[in-house]
């Protein structure tokens, strides 16, 4: 299949590119940035450059392609809401050129479910003004037109060797400031994650089985208590562990507070059985214990 991916040097991106490699797919891969157009290239990746508001660009990756794989998002949250207007015309701009094939396109979106139920792949989200990303909004109402398009949710953790940018590095950064790696109350409340290398293999494996308007969850451990994550910060950094009030908690870890106390478990069960996709690299903790967050 020849696949159109955004965001196909980033974090998660350029793991997708890979396994779609793998798996015998060309990749199309746009970029926003030109200097890594040739790392693209030396990867078998044929890259496009441009921003994810240049519509003729996007038109001109996804009018060649066989499927499509949405992953690109900005990074400057103080942008937000002209982040997720740029990236709803671009699921929009998709389905326009898809319109009326059955090509598929899979859109990617992570969980705001934090009421401490298992968000199921059922669920659909709710609107929320204070953080108006509509991703998989958009990929819905897609769906309900008729057009192939599909929704891959990301934990918050989406970690791995080489991690400098996601919420375990940030916790780190905190732990070394503060002299300590800490949780909140008994730390009990969960976090699902992933490894990259396994999320990869999922969005591959929803492009190949065609999108039909469904959410897979990319979560390989359905929820991690964050006491069990703020242990391996410590004995990864050699720091004492401690538990803190939630008025402590919002000194101590900042704007991140209410992300370290809330209760977030995602299932899996449905993905796992609809795509035969079993993860197979470390969890977590695991993955904590054998990477380096002093760099």
């Amino acid at each position: 299949m020849r696949v159109f991916l955004t965001g196909a040097s980033g974090w998660i991106g350029s793991m997708i590119a890979q396994d779609l490699q793998a798996a015998g797919h060309s990749v199309t891969g746009l970029t926003s940035v030109p200097s890594k157009a040739k790392a693209l290239s030396a990867a078998g990746v044929t890259p496009l450059v441009g921003a994810l508001d240049d519509i003729d660009i996007l038109r001109r990756g996804a009018e060649t392609a066989e499927g499509i794989i949405h992953t690109a998002f900005g990074l400057d949250i103080s942008r937000i809401d002209a982040l997720a207007a740029e990236d709803r015309t671009a699921i929009e701009t998709f389905g326009e050129v898809f319109d009326g094939s059955a090509r598929p396109i899979i859109v990617t979106d992570g969980f705001l479910h934090l009421t401490g139920e298992k968000a199921k792949e059922t669920d659909r989200p709710e609107v929320l003004p204070a953080f108006p990303r509509a991703s998989q909004r958009t990929a819905f109402a897609l769906a309900d037109r008729g057009i192939h398009a599909s929704v891959v949710r990301n934990p918050r953790s989406v970690h791995g060797k080489g991690e400098r940018h996601g919420f375990v590095p940030m916790l780190a950064a905190i732990a070394r400031d503060k002299g300590v790696s800490a949780y909140i109350g008994e730390g009990q409340n969960v976090w699902p994650a992933v490894h990259r290398l396994d999320a990869a293999r999922l969005y591959r494996l929803a492009l190949e089985r065609g999108a039909q308007g469904e959410a897979y969850h990319a979560v390989a451990e359905e929820g991690v208590p964050f006491k069990n994550i703020a242990q391996a910060i410590g004995r990864q950094l050699g720091l004492p562990v401690t538990s803190l009030t939630p008025e402590e908690g919002e000194a101590h870890f900042g704007p991140l507070a209410d992300w370290v106390a809330n209760d977030g478990p995602a299932s899996n069960a449905w993905t796992k059985s609809t795509l035969g996709w079993q993860p197979e690299q470390p969890g977590i903790v695991a993955d904590i214990d054998q990477l380096d967050y002093e760099g």
